[in-house]
């Protein structure tokens, strides 16, 4: 299971503090996991604090126990994820920072070993850059020489093409006048981006 960062913890709060909120039931394992020790320290203490008061000061009702300060376990973890995910998000530029500086790290080491190699190989440096290039896009980095590169599966192409014929399909059915109006909201939108292509150029 590949390592949380950051970015992907506050979204898990997130997550979990709606489910805390929307009353449904998640598992101690669970609520503790995306906290940290001094997170999870804080909320065991809060915790005793509560069933230490408990203990002093009885109550029969709900009234009672409200006024007494008596909280229940979930709203305890629900304050608790609400401190976590501001401490995350105070944090949030920190993380970024540095997720940017390991995947630059992580591009520049890439390619400098890939250009090497190829050239110790006897490759031009062209090629070696070439090289070092598609083995950035082998790894889901940017290339160092700006092409921009469409990643797209079998699947999505797949799904494109049942899309496309669908349509089609749907277009040959239309009763002439539905058919007309589709045909000049296509000119339309056509000359609407030409405009905008004359209005840059």
């Amino acid at each position: 299971m590949p390592k949380l960062d950051g970015t992907h913890i506050a979204s898990r709060l997130r997550e979990r503090l709606e489910e805390l909120r929307e009353g449904r039931e998640v598992a101690p394992r669970d609520l503790r996991a995306l906290l940290t020790n001094e997170q999870r320290v804080a909320l065991d203490a809060v915790w005793a604090g509560q069933q230490a008061l408990r203990k002093k000061k009885r109550a029969r009702t709900k009234e009672e126990e409200t006024a007494l300060g008596w909280r229940t376990k979930r709203d305890i973890h629900i304050e608790a994820y609400e401190a976590a995910i501001a401490e995350a998000d105070d944090g949030m530029v920190e993380t970024l920072e540095e997720l940017q500086r390991k995947a630059n790290v992580r591009q520049a080491r890439i390619y400098m070993d890939t250009h090497v190699k190829a050239l110790e190989e006897g490759k031009t440096p062209d090629v070696a850059a070439n090289l070092a290039n598609n083995e950035l896009t082998r790894n889901g980095l940017s290339r160092l020489d700006r092409q921009g590169v469409q990643h797209y599966s079998k699947r999505d192409r797949e799904v494109w093409d049942m899309e496309r014929q669908i349509k089609e399909r749907a277009r040959t059915n239309l009763p002439p006048e539905e058919l007309e109006q589709i045909e000049l909201m296509e000119q339309h939108k056509k000359a609407m981006l030409g405009t905008r292509k004359k209005d840059r150029g």
